[in-house]
């Protein structure tokens, strides 16, 4: 090996690791809300509508934010904007300390709504660096690796969080009962104080990472500029029926994923199962996610193509589905598991129909690798329009579950997944046809 193609190696390594540690920061901060919804429901008293309104409040932000920070990183580049992601998203952890010491839920989804921001202008980075940072054909392959260091950083972040704010949940809430006003408001004021400290402490560490992104060798890389698509006569973005589609199929996927990933813990605790088993559930649907990425690292492109994989997904997300739906909420398995804060085996109490919910993190897993390639592909001079678009579909993650959980005050908790079906069924539809469209005739 050449010592030119031996650095070449290196960087490329190089790089996949600090844009890894991003997608480990992006799990830690995202996955948090499983918990906070909880949290926030006992904390600020609010209905299961109202908690819901932590991810509506974090994803909207993608939304609004996506179009402009499309436009700061043609201004900076993407290592400056990645350093300006990762301070603006301390400043939204900063801002929990205010909301935690008034106890006042609209300050609090402030916070939220700042970090998302942040989170925002670090993926409108970090996801079209790492699909054009090596070949087209392998990318689901990067962004599995990507997602593994998101899903494990979500995998401990609900655990961690859910150790320091709510360790006595189940006898906090039982006391509660018993108390009078003034008494119930002490404590509620207390427990919402829990999380000035660690969010003090991801604050000076998103702060000390943006200063080593500044100091750091990631390189910048120009965006794909495909001949074919350049040359053609298309002059909207409009025109790329692949891409819109694709958005489409974001949105609704973001929906599912963070459905089943914020929900499952309120869904547990509605079918009468303790904090202490519930607070687990989160981590559970983010290693059925590990497992689907790493299967995706091994069989992609080997055995399976990234769009047959899309197809698998899909199917496998309406199956859980109507198990979850179907299945008896009564009917509980006993399951060992090991408490990462604790290094301590606890047995959980895991209905059968929590189980399928947590399933569905497996058949998520590799939708959104799948789906960003295709949808991408031959975009040329408008890619960076096209990747804002694909970003602004995380309003999915703000939509959807806000639905969720006003179906669930109304319908119950386990018939509010029926919300599930239409968005495997066009996630599906987008896996065996929309992909594949570049006329809307």
């Amino acid at each position: 090996m050449t010592a030119d193609r031996r650095t070449r190696n290196n960087n490329y390594a190089l790089s996949i690791a600090i844009i890894g540690v991003f997608f480990f920061i992006f799990g830690f901060v995202t996955w948090l809300n499983g918990i906070l919804i909880p949290y926030f429901k006992i904390s600020c008293e609010l209905s299961d509508f109202e908690a819901l309104i932590v991810a509506f409040a974090f994803y909207i932000s993608y939304t609004i934010m996506a179009l402009p920070s499309s436009w700061l990183l043609k201004k900076t580049g993407f290592k400056n904007g990645m350093m300006a992601g990762l301070m603006v998203m301390a400043a939204g952890t900063l801002v929990f300390v205010p909301a935690a010491l008034s106890r006042t839920y609209g300050i609090f989804l402030t916070g939220l709504f700042i970090m998302g921001t942040g989170l925002a202008i670090l993926q409108t980075a970090s996801n079209p660096y790492i699909t054009i940072l090596g070949p087209r054909e392998t990318a689901a392959v990067r962004i599995s690796i990507m997602g593994i260091c998101n899903k494990l950083a979500g995998a401990v972040a609900p655990l961690i969080l859910a150790y320091f704010i709510l360790s006595d949940g189940d006898a906090f809430v039982k006391n509660l009962k018993d108390m009078d006003e003034v008494a119930r408001n002490v404590a509620l004021d207390e427990l919402a104080r829990r999380v000035i400290n660690p969010y003090l402490v991801m604050s000076g560490v998103l702060l000390v990472l943006g200063l080593l992104v500044k100091i750091s060798p990631l390189p910048e890389i120009e965006m794909e500029q495909d001949q074919d698509a350049v040359q053609s006569s298309k002059t909207h973005i409009i025109q790329f029926p692949h891409l819109i589609l694709g958005v489409a199929a974001l949105f609704f996927y973001v929906g599912a994923e963070v459905i089943a990933g914020d929900t499952i813990i309120r869904y547990g605790l509605s079918l009468n199962v303790p904090l202490q088993s519930a607070k687990f559930f989160t981590s559970l649907v983010l290693i059925a996610m590990i497992i689907g990425y790493v299967c995706g690292i091994i069989f992609i492109p080997r055995v399976i193509s990234q769009r047959k994989a899309l197809v698998l997904c899909a199917v496998l997300g309406i199956t859980f589905s109507l198990l979850a739906l179907f299945i008896p909420p009564h009917l509980h398995l006993n399951m060992p598991f090991l408490d990462l804060m604790t290094f301590s085996k606890v047995t959980l109490m895991l209905p059968h129909t929590v189980l399928f919910i947590a399933l569905l993190g497996l058949a998520n897993a590799l939708v959104w690798p799948a789906i960003w390639p295709l949808a991408i592909h031959n975009l040329g001079r408008f890619i960076k329009t096209g990747t804002a678009l694909l970003i602004m579909a995380i309003a999915g993650g703000a939509l959807l579950p806000l639905l969720w959980g006003k179906l669930s005050d109304t319908i119950g908790s386990q018939q509010a997944y029926w919300i599930l079906l239409p968005c495997y069924v066009i996630i599906f539809y987008y896996a065996v046809r929309g992909y594949k469209l570049r006329t809307w005739k």
